[in-house]
């Protein structure tokens, strides 16, 4: 493991998500430790997007911005809004310089799937929509997201694709949860890495699912066709449980003709670029927002 990040594994203490309430609780306390994002260079605003039912969000407007992502938080589905969201959400705007619509989606296990995708979908559809008043060219329009959030990102492409919906431009997936089964190696092999581990991303996907069985459109690893999706960045770390899922979506991908980027960060774990102190982790959120810039350039 990088060093700068292994000092800090015994600070991260787990959440617990049999207790959702509560792992929401303490995830917005830790947010909220984190230092305010400089927004000076940008406007920012909360919006009410109108869906069945309406769907919060909060926009990012970088000044000259001319591509937008609809951006998706992290939170295993169960936890996350537009408030823990804030820091990372400035962060994409300002170094990608790209308008980002941070979606407040609806949380397992009381709205599980297809809520959250819903909700993900109608957004889309309304920045698409909504593409003069933004200020965007409605060609240049992405989705994108953490974990959870790179998972609906994923989704929301192929609904659009099978929906004949709004065209996506490109698809940001960092550290993706693409995959129910946990059949990969890296998910059988890494049941106590820190931050997220196997048993904990099982619970997440038994509050995400509920009753419901498992469909392409909410573990995307299950879709047999992904040809004519969108170009795709996928980010993995390597001490992850959904490395080796993610790696296999980007080769399945490739095979099905959509150009990706696949980048592997060594010594890094789920997660572990919020520890911004770590070279590793300024470079990984550079990354990210730097495929974004050039994904949306002219």
């Amino acid at each position: 493991m990088d060093p700068e990040l292994e000092v800090f594994v015994p600070l991260l203490a787990p959440l617990d998500l049999s207790d959702p309430v509560t792992a929401r609780k303490e995830f917005a306390e830790r947010a909220a430790a984190a230092p305010a994002p400089d927004t000076s260079d940008m406007e920012v605003e909360d919006r009410t997007v109108s869906a069945d039912p309406d769907v919060p969000v909060r926009i990012y407007r970088p000044h000259r911005a001319q591509g937008a992502v609809v951006w998706l938080h992290g939170g295993g589905g169960v936890f996350g809004d537009l408030d823990t969201e804030h820091p990372w959400a400035a962060r994409i705007a300002g170094l990608s310089g790209a308008v980002v619509i941070s979606v407040g989606y609806r949380l397992a296990p009381e709205h599980p799937f297809p809520a959250a995708l819903d909700d993900a979908y109608a957004v889309l559809d309304w920045t698409a929509g909504h593409a003069d008043e933004l200020g965007v060219d409605p060609a240049r329009i992405a989705v994108g997201g953490h974990s959870a959030g790179a998972n609906l990102a994923a989704a929301t492409a192929l609904r659009a694709r099978d929906e004949q919906g709004p065209a996506i431009r490109f698809q940001l997936l960092n550290q993706p949860g693409l995959d129910d089964r946990q059949e990969t190696w890296s998910a059988r092999n890494f049941t106590d890495t820190p931050w997220f581990n196997r048993d904990q991303i099982a619970a997440a996907w038994r509050h995400y699912l509920g009753s419901r069985p498992a469909t392409p459109y909410a573990a995307p690893a299950r879709a047999a066709d992904l040809s004519g999706l969108p170009p795709a960045y996928i980010a993995t770390a390597e001490f992850d449980p959904n490395r080796d899922e993610d790696i296999d979506y980007a080769r399945r991908l490739l095979q099905a003709g959509v150009s990706v980027e696949l980048h592997q960060w060594p010594g890094t774990f789920h997660g572990s670029q919020a520890i911004l102190s770590a070279e590793v982790s300024q470079r990984q959120n550079a990354e990210l927002a730097a495929a974004l810039r050039r994904a949306l350039a002219a």
